[in-house]
């Protein structure tokens, strides 16, 4: 076991947003003005209509194209039509209304943000595919974690991708944290066994380890992923406390098939989806809500720190069925 001693290219220029905006009102402004977004295809295409069978057709199709997924449109659109039967829906105010209902409930459920339990260290692994986001998303969780007044180490496990060790090694540095690292090539379940005995030597409270992307199809690097759970066990029966799954959700439908095989081989326990200010309409949340029901911890809307946070349900829905920015 060794930490890389060789000091890491300075930090990267963070680019900045207005905090004055917060997290989903960055978010609000990216989906509201995509000529695609969700918020402007029922802005522009719901105004003046008659609330019919006919109309929750066409919004049944919009849902579908917006990455809302079958089960989820079909709960929303149940519900809509309930409240057609009754004639509760008279205007276009009450439909939004409505929806706004439909995806609050949906969502709800899975709205649970991490919480660093009793154990300590606290170990926390973090997989995805490649480009996902995952290294970017550890150190932005570490610097959060580090706002909270835990102690933070990191694990570098991703020993195949070019400068991924480094990569790490800038968030580190940046945070002011430890970075337990070993040759390129090393065996990720060895690096992440180390940096569990150090992180127990040194008092840390979470560990957060680094793993190397790759594709749910790639069977033999999913059984690497179980193997590195086995060997974390060695030294810690309840170990790992969260396997923390990074999404992209401009990935769409393939993110929701990922998260189901990264579930099914590890029993993932938490989400983050990143570059959601990336995706034309956002909806894949709503799908991976209803289907899977894993805990959606944090969201990431862009480059900066402050583009990394809790998933909070009321911004969310706000954002996604916001007035369309006027120019």
């Amino acid at each position: 076991m060794f930490e890389f001693l060789k000091k890491p290219a300075p930090p990267p220029t963070e680019p900045t947003a207005a905090p004055a905006r917060g997290l989903f009102g960055r978010l609000r402004e990216r989906l509201s003005t995509r000529a695609s977004s969700l918020a402007r295809d029922l802005g522009a295409w719901l105004p003046g209509r008659k609330i019919d069978a006919e109309l929750l057709d066409e919004l049944e199709l919009r849902l579908l194209t917006a990455d809302v997924g079958i089960p989820a449109t079909e709960r929303i659109l149940d519900d809509l039509r309930r409240r057609v039967a009754r004639r509760e829906l008279a205007d276009l105010d009450a439909l939004l209304a409505a929806l706004r209902h439909s995806i609050t409930e949906l969502l709800t459920p899975v709205a649970r943000p991490l919480e660093i339990g009793a154990a300590r260290p606290f170990v926390t692994l973090v997989v995805g595919v490649n480009g996902s986001g995952k290294t970017t998303s550890i150190g932005k969780l570490a610097h959060r974690l580090k706002q909270r007044g835990l102690s933070v180490m990191l694990a570098a496990g991703d020993t195949f991708r070019a400068a991924a060790v480094e990569q790490l090694q800038v968030w580190g540095e940046r945070n002011e944290v430890p970075v337990i690292a070993q040759a390129p090539g090393a065996d990720p379940a060895a690096v992440i066994f180390d940096a569990l005995a150090a992180a127990r030597a040194r008092g840390i409270d979470v560990l957060l380890a680094d793993t190397a992307g790759r594709l749910q199809n790639q069977s033999h690097l999913m059984e690497e992923l179980k193997k590195v759970r086995r060997v974390l066990g060695r030294q810690d029966p309840t170990a790992p406390h969260e396997v923390l799954l990074v999404l992209d959700a401009s990935q769409g439908q393939n993110a929701l098939s990922q998260a189901r095989v990264f579930h099914e081989a590890l029993g993932v326990t938490g989400l983050v989806l990143t570059k959601l200010d990336g995706t034309a309409k956002g909806g894949i949340v709503i799908a991976i809500a209803t289907e899977l029901g894993i805990p959606l911890r944090f969201v990431g809307v862009g480059e900066a720190i402050t583009d990394f946070g809790e998933f909070d349900v009321e911004d969310f829905v706000t954002a996604l069925l916001a007035a369309p920015a006027t120019a």
